[in-house]
């Protein structure tokens, strides 16, 4: 933090977009494949487990253009060992139950040997146990719950998205010394809520700052009046909201209508483009994020082209940190199945715990690796907060610093995440 920082598929039984080869269309039906076949053998079939509906809809819909978005391009350049790459998805709702059904579905009928997608860290973990059951790789490309590389980390699943304890440990310390140590958690009343506040409170209480309350705030929560009342009676210096998705957007309207945050500083753990885009005039206090379309940097604005050419009509104008999440767990696992000469699941899981992206690569400030021993990639963490002079309708953000990787690795994952031996893990060749 700077010292500019001061204190003040398918919709169920209706309608969902998905890529084709051409963009992106509606379509009807409880799944949809996209079939692009190869020359020669069967194409390699992966599952897009993304929220349609629900809590997470508006992400997992971003993180379905930046999935399609990968495998569009290496199709047109031959797909991958010189097969195509076929893929087929279904809404998860924001439901671990329906990505349950969904997963089962996709690996033991659809034949996919690849799973990817998930916002909501209770649907991460629902895929996570069928896809290790049957010994499927599971990309888990923007869920964000620190159990994801701890407890729940699986020798099957890669988590490529920054957690809640990475984006707290950028900002809390210079937060609490320089804004206020009495804080107040908001806290969404589910698993990555609970650990993100959990996160929170051990880091203020580390730097010398103090919880005075903590508020938890049940999910699909939509007037949070009388929270925002005990916020103003309690008059902490700092508050500290882990509230997501839609519930996020319409508390940080409540909060700017009320215009709290003058009375208090906010500090976030994360925001998601697609709930700050449909709610600009929203935007408070400062957070964390893990790219952003202005950033000056080597490929960022190349990317920003090739996906607006793709664009379905009804996307947001320029991609965001979901849809570059999906895009690039897609991008480094079709790399290592390259490099691996196979499709073996042993192998690309080898290559994977093995990988390292230089930073202009990965679009960052900083080089980005993978912990072979929790199978989280680490990277760079930007804070930002809403940009008071914007170059365009676009730049509702101003990045106010960069994080190293190194810097806010999560020291708990390590600890709690315990990986299968590989003669544990079924065989899968795709």
């Amino acid at each position: 933090m700077t010292d500019r920082i001061t204190r003040r598929g398918l919709v169920k039984g209706g309608t969902m977009l998905a890529g084709a080869a051409a963009g992106f269309g509606t379509f009807y039906g409880p799944w949809k494949h996209n079939r692009a076949y190869a020359q020669e053998g069967k194409p390699i079939k992966i599952g897009l487990t993304c929220d349609a509906s629900g809590m997470y809809g508006a992400s997992g819909r971003d993180e379905l253009r930046g999935i399609t978005m990968c495998i569009d391009e290496f199709n047109a350049n031959g797909g991958v060992l010189g097969r195509k790459i076929e893929w087929i998805t279904a809404d998860t709702e924001t439901n671990p139950a329906t990505a349950s059904r969904v997963a089962e579905r996709f690996i033991t009928r659809e034949d996919c040997s690849i799973l990817i997608g998930a916002i909501h860290s209770g649907v991460a973990n629902a895929i996570t146990q069928v896809a290790e059951k049957y010994g499927t790789i599971y990309l888990n490309s923007n869920s964000s719950a620190p159990t994801e590389a701890g407890e729940n980390c699986s020798r099957i699943k890669f988590v490529w998205d920054g957690n809640g304890t990475n984006f707290t440990m950028s900002s809390v310390k210079a937060a609490v010394e320089r804004v206020g140590k009495k804080w107040l958690l908001l806290t969404n009343d589910y698993v990555w809520g609970h650990e993100t506040s959990d996160a929170t409170r051990k880091l203020v209480e580390e730097a010398g700052g103090e919880i005075i309350d903590e508020l938890l705030i049940p999910q699909n929560t939509r007037d949070f009046t009388s929270y925002l009342l005990k916020i103003q009676q309690i008059s902490p210096e700092v508050v500290a909201p882990a509230v997501g998705g839609d519930d996020g957007k319409i508390l940080r309207a409540q909060v700017a209508e009320l215009g709290l945050d003058k009375q208090a500083a906010w500090v976030q753990s994360q925001q998601d483009w697609p709930d700050v885009w449909s709610a600009p005039d929203s935007i408070v206090g400062i957070f964390g994020t893990n790219w952003y379309h202005k950033l000056k940097l080597p490929g960022v604005d190349d990317f920003v082209k090739r996906w607006q050419a793709r664009a379905d009509a009804d996307a947001i104008p320029v991609p965001g940190n979901v849809s570059y999440c999906g895009y690039t767990a897609m991008r480094e696992t079709l790399r290592a199945i390259e490099r691996a000469g196979s499709t073996n699941n042993i192998a690309i899981i080898k290559e994977l715990e093995q990988l390292k992206i230089p930073a202009a690569d990965r679009m960052q400030d900083y080089d980005a690796w993978m912990n072979p021993d929790t199978h989280h990639l680490q990277q760079t963490i930007y804070l930002a907060r809403r940009n008071p002079n914007p170059v365009d309708d676009t730049d509702l953000y101003e990045i106010i610093s960069a994080s190293k990787p190194e810097d806010v690795i999560d020291p708990e994952e390590g600890k709690l995440c315990k990986l299968a031996p590989y003669e544990q893990i079924p065989t899968v060749d795709g």
